[in-house]
């Protein structure tokens, strides 16, 4: 199947109104799922904080265990040696505190990668509305020249 390049200088208003749209839906979505990303960033960075707040010294301290995001209880720290970390789909792995620190620095820099291209493509897209825009403004004002002559014979 092949395609065939259309430039956007081409289009006719309707046209390029359509491609504006699509593009306009296209970069909320991306927005979007670069606002997912980051959020999914913070909270591995935010684990790598929290893994190193479990040391040596705190063994046998009391400390709050959370239960939900405000309901916590009080616990004793028995292991500060290791961890238990969510890899994800309902799966817990005990880890020490360094695997655990690299697992979630891993991830981190995993999101980061995809963060870095996603901001790239999103940059281009913004481009391409920018050019469109351009484009639109340039077919009204020769519409408005076009009505406007006539009337002026």
């Amino acid at each position: 199947m092949s395609q065939t390049q259309v430039s956007v200088t081409d289009l006719d208003l309707p046209q390029l109104s359509e491609v504006k749209k699509q593009l306009d839906e296209e970069l909320s979505h991306l927005s979007s799922s670069f606002a997912q990303l980051s959020k999914a960033q913070a909270k591995f960075k935010a684990c790598i904080e929290n893994v190193a707040e479990v040391n040596p010294n705190n063994k046998d301290k009391t400390i709050l265990i959370p239960l939900t995001n405000s309901l916590y209880v009080p616990g004793k720290l028995k292991d500060p040696e290791n961890v238990i970390i969510d890899v994800g789909t309902g799966y817990y792995v005990k880890k020490s505190r360094d695997d655990a620190r690299k697992h979630y620095q891993k991830k981190a820099d995993f999101v980061k990668s995809n963060l870095e291209k996603l901001q790239e493509t999103i940059e281009k897209k913004q481009e391409n509305m920018n050019f469109l825009l351009n484009v639109m403004q340039v077919k009204m004002a020769q519409q408005q020249r076009q009505g406007a002559a006539p009337s002026a014979s």
